[in-house]
């Protein structure tokens, strides 16, 4: 990758986080290379203190741990806006396995379980909840075994290359396939980064006034035609907001 300057790593990263903020409604999953082009552009950081973030309901202070050093990855900072750890992902990831969605509410999960086509959706005897924690203690001893250090504690390169290898399915885990384990992860990221703050991400809507959208309030369609292609100057507002 060539050397950019920092007003158009800042332009590039921004333009970034608006596409994947609209993809993120759907189904389909970006691969950790173009998470990787934000890394470059975040420029590195050391992997945050285990538990850094308090009151989880599900996970424990090394998954919390593990999660942080993953998402730090994924979305990191740099000078347009906040990453995924000061955003508070990691607590929206918390809740929602420690709510319906982990438990598998909406999943039938009564089996046979069969390796399926990918048209076929969800096909693990796992609710999200177990698959993730399952994937971290996987991941864990992955990176045991190939840098005798626990994931958390890697650089952030050697962390980098092995969500790589985990998006392209490259690595073997014990318990979970790596390439579905890596897909929960990303999508969980990306939902608690631009959802509305309510859930636990996006604090402060930081994320939302990065990108300039201006929330779930109101419908805007009068100012369409006045605020094509420009910056439209309104606080966001949240679910929070109304309640």
């Amino acid at each position: 990758m060539s050397k950019r300057n920092d007003d158009e790593c800042a332009v590039d990263r921004r333009n970034f986080l608006k596409v994947i903020g609209v993809a993120s409604v759907s189904t389909t999953i970006p691969g950790v290379a173009i998470a990787a082009e934000t890394t470059a552009m975040g420029h590195g950081h050391a992997a945050p203190a285990l538990g850094s973030r308090p009151g989880y309901v599900f996970l424990n202070l090394d998954e919390g741990g593990f999660i942080e050093a993953a998402i730090d990855v994924l979305i990191p900072s740099d000078s347009t806006g906040p990453g995924a750890v000061e955003s508070g992902v990691v607590i929206y990831i918390d809740r929602q396995l420690g709510g319906a969605y982990g438990s598998g509410a909406r999943l039938y999960l009564q089996g046979p379980f069969q390796e399926g086509e990918p048209e076929q959706g969800y096909q693990l005897p796992f609710t999200p909840a177990e698959l993730i924690k399952a994937g971290i203690a996987d991941v864990d001893a992955y990176a045991l075994e190939k840098h005798q250090k626990n994931f958390a504690a890697l650089s952030l390169g050697d962390r980098d290359a092995i969500l790589k290898e985990l998006d392209e399915g490259k690595a073997t885990l014990a318990t979970v396939p790596a390439k579905i384990f890596f897909g929960h992860l990303w999508s969980l990221t990306q939902e608690g980064y631009f959802g509305d703050p309510i859930h636990g991400g996006n604090t402060d809507k930081a994320v939302w006034k990065m990108i300039g959208f201006p929330g779930v309030g109101n419908i805007y369609t009068d100012a369409i035609l006045e605020y094509r292609n420009k910056p439209y100057p309104v606080e966001p507002q949240s679910i929070q907001d109304f309640s």
